[in-house]
């Protein structure tokens, strides 16, 4: 017998029982409808935080003062001992000798504030960054202007308001530009909106204000270390291209070590991370906690394989006497046995197809409930999905059609 009479054969039977052949496919459909779901979403949320990650600039290096302490399991207080990054130490790495591969660098310093306007308060972050941050970091403008090099060497009082600002202090006023509100109780001229960014791994970047580096250190918040030196709460460098990255990271490295007079067999006292760095983290994270979910929707496969076992047996046990009678008209034991595992893969692919749809319909549906991802149906769940299909039917219908195929022909015949 050769596989499409046995597939014939097979989708006969299931034919004839249409209503137990659909409930035992529920568990593979299930299962197939939810696997696909968590892998496509699980792309699509992969894709969603690569793109969040890249908004925030190309080719950036971010140095932040202290160092993962690995017994300790936290910060260590190295940065707090040596006083942390300055902006000499900004500074320096813009040496075209000893960092040729660093393009650009940044400094910021972040403290908490108040602001008020009319009545209205808002606790939220101050930010104090240097005119070149707008364009590092690719923040776009809704309305108004950045910074200048004008601003920050008068360390002038103006302000550039993240959109959420703007929605909790001017409920009524979108375009606050030109107004004027009170970080602790200094005031400050609006002169921009940024556009919405959302969130990264330092927080909001939309319920945030910004302020010149040189008016945070100088007039509103204490930035000095015990030397005297400005301190900075983080330094952003941009590297002249993404290949040339990691010898921007290792320049850095060597400066500021120097600077800080770490001995050779000592930690450093900074953290130097690269974008790429951050987006290996979060992918590797993303990708076992999506490989976790799919596993668990497995288990509805596994459920679904133990139905086909089940209704394979049945089917053994009806149809005994079809057995002995093809055995008694010349039929080998092997395709007595490629019958029954036609049937069952027939019956697990059959399955498999009906999830597959499901599942499509379940990554559009995430879509439609969640507008920043966009889940789509790849091939490779397809394939993945059709070959777990595949091989739920086999492993769970050889015992069947083994059993089947052992059956003795005379004891068959005589089975009522």
């Amino acid at each position: 017998m050769n596989l499409w009479e046995s597939s014939r054969i097979a989708l006969q039977a299931l034919a004839a029982n249409k209503l137990r052949a659909a409930l035992t496919m529920l568990g593979i459909i299930i299962g197939v409808g939810a696997v696909i779901t968590l892998m496509s979403s699980g792309s699509a949320v992969e894709r969603y935080v690569t793109d969040q990650f890249r908004s925030i600039g190309s080719n950036l290096l971010f140095v932040m003062p202290g160092n993962f302490d690995s017994q300790r399991g936290g910060l260590s207080n190295a940065a707090s001992e040596s006083g942390g990054l300055t902006n000499s130490d900004a500074a320096a790495l813009l040496d075209p000798f000893r960092a040729p591969d660093v393009a650009v660098v940044g400094g910021e310093f972040l403290h908490a504030a108040t602001l008020s306007y009319r009545g209205e308060s808002l606790l939220t972050s101050v930010s104090g960054v240097t005119p070149g941050y707008a364009r590092m970091r690719s923040a776009q403008m809704a309305i108004g202007r950045f910074f200048e090099d004008g601003d920050q060497a008068a360390a002038s009082r103006v302000a550039v308001l993240g959109p959420d600002v703007v929605t909790e202090l001017f409920p009524e006023n979108s375009i606050p530009v030109g107004e004027t509100i009170r970080i602790e109780g200094v005031a400050f001229r609006v002169i921009g909106v940024l556009e919405s960014r959302g969130g990264s791994s330092f927080g909001s970047e939309d319920n945030v204000v910004y302020i010149p580096l040189s008016t945070a250190q100088t007039r509103m918040f204490s930035a000095r270390d015990r030397s005297g030196e400005f301190t900075l709460s983080v330094i952003y460098a941009q590297a002249v291209a993404e290949e040339r990255s990691d010898a921007a990271e290792r320049q850095i490295r060597e400066i500021l070590r120097e600077r800080h007079g770490i001995a050779e067999d000592e930690e450093n006292d900074f953290m130097v991370m690269s974008q790429a760095d951050i987006l290996a983290s979060a992918g590797s994270v993303l990708s076992a906690l999506t490989v976790f979910l799919a596993a668990i929707a497995a288990i509805s496969l596994l459920v679904g394989g133990i139905g086909i076992m089940n209704i394979m047996l049945v089917s053994v046990t009806e149809r005994t006497r079809e057995i002995g009678l093809r055995k008694a008209v010349g039929a080998r034991r092997r395709d007595i046995l490629l019958q029954f595992l036609v049937e069952s893969v027939v019956l697990s692919v059959t399955g498999g197809a009906a999830g597959i749809v499901l599942g499509g319909l379940g990554a559009q549906l995430v879509g439609a409930l969640a507008s920043d991802l966009k889940p789509s149906l790849t091939a490779d769940a397809v394939l993945l999905a059709t070959g777990f299909s595949i091989l739920v039917g086999l492993f769970f219908g050889i015992y069947p059609a083994s059993r089947a195929a052992a059956l003795n022909p005379i004891d068959a015949l005589r089975y009522e």
